[in-house]
């Protein structure tokens, strides 16, 4: 379970610097608090059992209580975010004092994101939060408090619409203990039995499992993961196509170059070109 809020606290607010590849070691959920995330530096990959989605500079992550989430790096780009964690009592002031259905609509997505311009403004709130936060000065509260409804209603007037993969059936616990053993592992030869096996389950029933949940295969989903990594190392790398298969878990160049062509419409290379 998350780390909670100190006892009668309303609101914290941190700036956490983690290592770039920091995952969650579990499936966790919040019982008593509402959390807003900002990802000031990085890519991240948020699970839980309705959607995948993925989060980079400038994203928000909105998570209410009582729903289990999973994050796992998706680069070696470094993991800097804002966290705020905001108490059952203070979202119920807000909800008295501005408007019940902002703070749903807000807290009812998974990822805020916004243009250029707002995206500005809520870096300068942000940095003003920890400012007064950490000051803990005597009226800290209640400032604290006049910035949170502001940064509520900005995420509310403001935000644009972001993709996300939302999933075919809700997610059990075994199937997203999947999703992250393929995130883990991709890079390895696995197969659908060792995840399997890693789920104790037969082969036939987890891809039954798998399928009518996600809404694609297992070995789909594998290639789509390992695609995802080619493209990272495409761009920000000079590595041959052959040492890229060899780091995402592709048998060959070949094979590597035929599953890119497939999903992609081009070649690894004029994708690397095109990217330039």
């Amino acid at each position: 379970m998350p780390i909670g809020m100190p006892q009668k606290s309303l609101i914290t607010v941190q700036r956490r610097e983690l290592p770039a590849d920091f995952m969650m070691p579990q499936m966790e959920m919040a019982s008593t608090h509402y959390s807003i995330g900002y990802l000031i530096s990085g890519d991240r990959r948020m699970i839980t059992p309705y959607q995948q989605i993925d989060l980079h500079d400038g994203d928000f992550s909105v998570m209410p209580p009582m729903l289990y989430h999973r994050t796992f790096s998706l680069s070696d780009r470094p993991y800097i975010n804002y966290l705020i964690k905001i108490s059952e009592e203070l979202a119920a002031d807000f909800q008295n004092d501005i408007d019940p259905k902002i703070w749903r609509a807000v807290f009812d997505q998974r990822c805020i994101s916004f243009d250029e311009e707002n995206t500005a403004k809520a870096q300068a709130l942000l940095a003003d939060m920890l400012e007064v936060y950490e000051q803990d000065a005597k009226y800290s509260p209640e400032l604290l408090r006049g910035m949170l409804y502001r940064l509520i209603i900005l995420m509310w007037e403001k935000n644009r619409h972001t993709d996300d993969l939302q999933f075919k059936d809700k997610l059990s616990a075994e199937i997203m203990e999947t999703m992250y053993f393929i995130e883990r592992s991709y890079s390895e030869d696995i197969k659908l039995s060792d995840a399997a096996e890693s789920a104790g389950f037969s082969e036939g029933h987890l891809s039954r499992l798998f399928a009518s949940q996600v809404g694609v295969s297992f070995s789909d989903y594998l290639i789509n993961v390992r695609l995802r990594h080619v493209k990272e190392l495409l761009i920000n790398t000079s590595m041959s196509i052959a040492e890229i298969a060899n780091h995402t878990g592709f048998s060959n160049s070949d094979y590597l170059s035929a599953c890119f062509r497939r999903k992609e419409g081009m070649t690894p290379t004029a994708f690397r070109k095109g990217a330039k």
